[in-house]
């Protein structure tokens, strides 16, 4: 779609939430280490999930416990590692591997080739490899190049580019993988899922949710599947505080409402 796309409305009904993180709920810093999700958007994250039953989940390429440190003291259903690692609402884990003799022989390989690209880093997530050159943007062809090598030579494996960084992980796993096997569970089955992301690995996830009459936002500029767009992280906040606070609202008024019918009846 083209950049001209709406800012999306304040959400009203039944809707199962989906967030990636980097880029979207904490701004991108040079390093991974460095980024942290503050304190107001926990807080909406948090209200937001109290007002639709749970069904909030963060869908990430961090590892799931990245992501339980950077939402502390908040505890999500997560997908991790764009999907090859999953925990369900009630905490069950799902897990993607990969062969230990396959994750053995791409580490040594990967490690060794990085010495001669200063500036680069090997990211191993047990299951998935991640080459970052945010450092080194003069690396970027060899490091696809390397990367697109490895995943010919490993049936097993498929490429995902991503903003400064490919990822090398196993084949059949996306963020839209993650978000369909969410939209079969409780608390989210028969909501309206909606998924807010800003990077080439959120594209699979705006694609099920678009199939699934969702609410696809990109956040940031570029091309995209996603029916809406933020401009930023701040904007993302005020989204998310809008419609927490929106929903806050509605049920004030339900209970305003009940309590006075009641007083009314009992009146009578």
């Amino acid at each position: 779609m083209a950049d001209q796309l709406s800012v999306p409305p304040v959400l009203k009904g039944n809707y199962a939430f989906f967030f990636d993180l980097d880029g979207t709920l904490a701004e991108i810093k040079p390093h991974p280490d460095q980024v942290s999700l503050s304190v107001d958007a926990r807080n909406a994250l948090h209200l937001l999930a109290q007002k639709n039953e749970g069904a909030v989940a963060l869908v990430s390429g961090r590892s799931m416990a990245e992501l339980d440190a950077l939402a502390s003291p908040l505890h999500f259903p997560l997908a991790g590692v764009h999907g090859a690692e999953r925990r369900d609402f009630s905490g069950k884990t799902h897990i993607v591997a990969l062969p230990a003799d396959i994750v053995s022989a791409l580490n040594d390989q990967l490690s060794t080739a990085l010495e001669s690209l200063p500036g680069c880093e090997l990211e191993a997530k047990g299951m998935a490899f991640a080459l970052h050159y945010r450092q080194a943007p003069q690396y970027e062809e060899r490091i696809m190049a390397l990367a697109q090598g490895l995943v010919g030579f490993y049936p097993e494996l498929a490429l995902q580019p991503g903003k400064c960084v490919v990822e090398i992980k196993p084949q059949g796993i996306s963020k839209g993988e993650a978000i369909a096997a969410f939209m079969q569970e409780a608390p989210f089955r028969g909501k309206t899922p909606v998924f807010v992301g800003d990077d080439l690995t959120d594209e699979a996830g705006f694609g099920v949710v678009n199939q699934l009459d969702g609410v696809s936002i990109k956040v940031g500029p570029g091309a995209t599947q996603a029916q809406w767009r933020l401009a930023g992280v701040p904007d993302v906040h005020q989204w998310l505080q809008t419609i927490a606070e929106n929903q806050q609202l509605q049920e004030k008024a339900l209970t305003d409402r009940r309590d006075g019918h009641e007083s009314l009846s009992r009146s009578i």
